[in-house]
C-alpha cells in the first residue's frame, strides 16, 4: 500500500470524518435494524459499526498506545473478521444471535477508541507517525468498505420485511434505455495496477504490463429494459447460454430475474433502499450476479470485458473519478444521462462484472504480519468487479480498484459491461 505522509491534525480530521460518516449511514437504523441478520453473508449493522472500530484498536492502539488495554475483553473474538494471526473469533453466519453488546453500547465502544486515537495521533512524533501513516489510511479506507457493506446489508435486511420499509434516498424519474453505443480502445502492451499517486490496496500492486488486442467497450451499462428482453427470449431457461456452474445455480436456487426483482399481477417491481417500485427500464440492471451476467453477454453475442481491458479502456477515456456514487444519496443506479461517444458510467451506479478471476498480479506480496490477511488470501474462487456503485463512498474508488465477489454473489450492487472485439461500430 502506498501512502501520502499527514500532519497529525491532518490525520485527526480525516479519522473523523470516515467515523462520523458510518454514524450517519446507520442513524436511520433502530436498535432492532441494526441487530438482524437476514443471511449468513449479511453482517447487522452493529456489527460493522464494531468491526471497523475494533480495527483501529487491534492494529493502531494495541501497539502504539501506553499501557494499552481492550475497550472490553471479549469484544476482540466477536468483532474479529478473519484475522487469524489476531486470534479465535465469532462464526460469521452467527453474528445475529449476538444481542449484546446492542447498538448503543457499540456506541460507547466506538466513542471509547475514537478517543484514544485522537489523543495517540495527537501525541505521536514526526518519524513514529510517518511509519504509523499508512496503517491509519487503511482503517480509513477499511471503513469506508464497511460503510458500503452496511448498505448492501441492511438492504438485504429490509427487503424480508412484510411492511417494506424505506431506508433513505429517492426513486429516479422512469426513462427508456438510450442507444447502446461502442467506444473503440487501441491495444499494444499497456500498464495495470496502481500508478503511485495515493493510497491503494496491497492487490493493485506491483504496476505491470499487459498485452491487449484492440476491443470494444459498451458506452453504458445495459439497462433494466435490455434485461427484461433477454427474460422473455428465455434467458433463464436456456441452458446453452450459461457456464455449467451458473445453470447447477439456476436450477438450484429457481432464478427468474434479478435478486431483488419481483413479479406481482404480470409486472415486475424491484426493492430499493428507498422503497419498492415498478421497474424502471432506463436505469442499469442491478443485483445481478457473475453467471447471469457471462450469460446475458452471450445472449447478446457478446462478451464481459476482462479487468485489464476495463481499467485500459477508463483510462484511455481520461474520464475523472466521479459518478454516482454515495454522495448523491441516490443509493440506486441512474440512467446512463445523454450520449458522448465516449465511455459513461465508469464509476458509480453499479460495479462491473469483469470476466477476471481474482488472482494476484506478477510480484504480487501481501504484507507481513495479520495486515497481510487484507486481501491476499481471498485470491481464490471469486471474480473481480471494477468502478464503484451508488453505495460507494467518494474518494474510495479508483481506475486500478479491483473488488471481488463469488460469482454466484447478487446482494452486492453489481451490473453489466458489454465487450467485442475490433469489429465496427454498432449496437448490442
Amino acid at each position: 500500500m502506498t501512502s501520502t505522509p499527514f500532519p497529525a491534525d491532518s490525520l485527526v480530521a480525516r479519522f473523523d470524518q470516515v467515523r462520523a460518516h458510518t454514524e450517519r449511514l446507520a442513524a436511520p437504523l433502530s436498535p432492532e435494524d441494526q441487530t438482524v441478520q437476514s443471511m449468513a453473508d449479511v453482517s447487522p449493522t452493529k456489527w460493522h459499526r464494531a468491526h471497523v472500530t475494533w480495527f483501529f484498536e487491534t492494529f493502531v492502539l494495541a501497539d502504539h498506545e501506553p499501557g494499552f488495554a481492550p475497550f472490553q475483553d471479549k469484544y476482540w473474538f466477536l468483532f474479529n473478521s478473519y484475522y487469524e494471526a489476531v486470534g479465535p473469533r465469532y462464526a460469521r453466519a452467527q453474528r445475529g444471535i449476538v444481542s449484546r453488546p446492542g447498538a448503543h453500547d457499540v456506541g460507547l465502544y466506538r466513542a471509547n477508541v475514537d478517543a484514544r486515537m485522537r489523543e495517540l495521533v495527537s501525541g505521536l512524533d514526526e518519524g513514529t507517525l510517518s511509519k504509523l501513516g499508512e496503517t491509519i489510511q487503511l482503517g480509513f479506507h477499511h471503513e469506508q468498505q464497511h460503510q458500503e457493506l452496511l448498505l448492501m446489508d441492511i438492504k438485504h435486511v429490509l427487503s424480508l420485511n412484510p411492511l417494506q420499509p424505506a431506508y433513505a434516498g429517492r426513486p429516479s424519474a422512469s426513462s427508456e434505455p438510450d442507444r447502446l453505443g461502442w467506444v473503440d480502445v487501441d491495444g499494444g502492451l499497456v500498464e495495470i495496477g496502481h500508478r503511485g499517486d495515493g493510497f491503494s490496496f496491497d492487490n493493485e500492486l506491483p504496476l505491470h504490463q499487459v498485452h491487449l488486442e484492440p476491443f470494444r467497450l459498451a458506452d453504458r451499462l445495459v439497462t433494466n429494459g435490455e434485461w427484461l428482453e433477454f427474460m422473455a427470449d428465455g434467458g433463464y431457461h436456456r441452458h446453452e447460454l450459461w457456464l455449467s456452474d451458473g445453470w447447477a445455480r439456476v436450477q438450484a436456487d429457481g432464478w427468474e430475474a434479478p435478486f431483488y426483482w419481483v413479479e406481482l399481477d404480470g409486472a415486475w417491481f424491484e426493492h430499493t433502499l428507498h422503497g419498492t417500485f415498478p421497474v424502471n427500464p432506463g436505469l442499469p440492471v442491478a443485483h445481478v450476479s457473475h453467471y447471469e451476467a457471462d450469460a446475458y453477454a452471450t445472449w447478446a453475442g457478446k462478451r464481459l470485458p476482462t479487468e485489464a481491458e476495463w481499467e485500459h479502456g477508463v483510462r484511455s477515456s481520461g474520464l475523472d473519478v466521479e459518478g454516482n456514487l454515495a454522495d448523491s444519496e441516490t443509493f440506486h443506479p441512474r440512467a446512463a444521462g445523454e450520449a458522448t461517444g465516449a465511455i459513461r458510467q465508469a464509476y458509480g451506479d453499479c460495479w462491473e462484472w469483469t470476466s477476471s478471476a481474482y488472482l494476484p498480479y506478477p510480484g504480487f506480496h501481501p504484507a507481513e504480519g495479520a495486515i497481510g490477511e487484507y486481501n491476499g488470501k481471498f485470491m481464490s474462487n471469486q471474480m473481480v468487479l471494477r468502478g464503484g456503485c451508488a453505495f460507494t463512498p467518494p474518494g474510495h474508488t479508483r481506475a486500478s480498484y479491483r473488488n471481488f465477489f463469488p460469482p454466484g454473489a447478487r446482494w452486492a450492487l453489481s451490473g453489466v459491461r458489454l465487450a467485442d472485439g475490433g469489429a465496427p461500430r454498432g449496437t448490442a
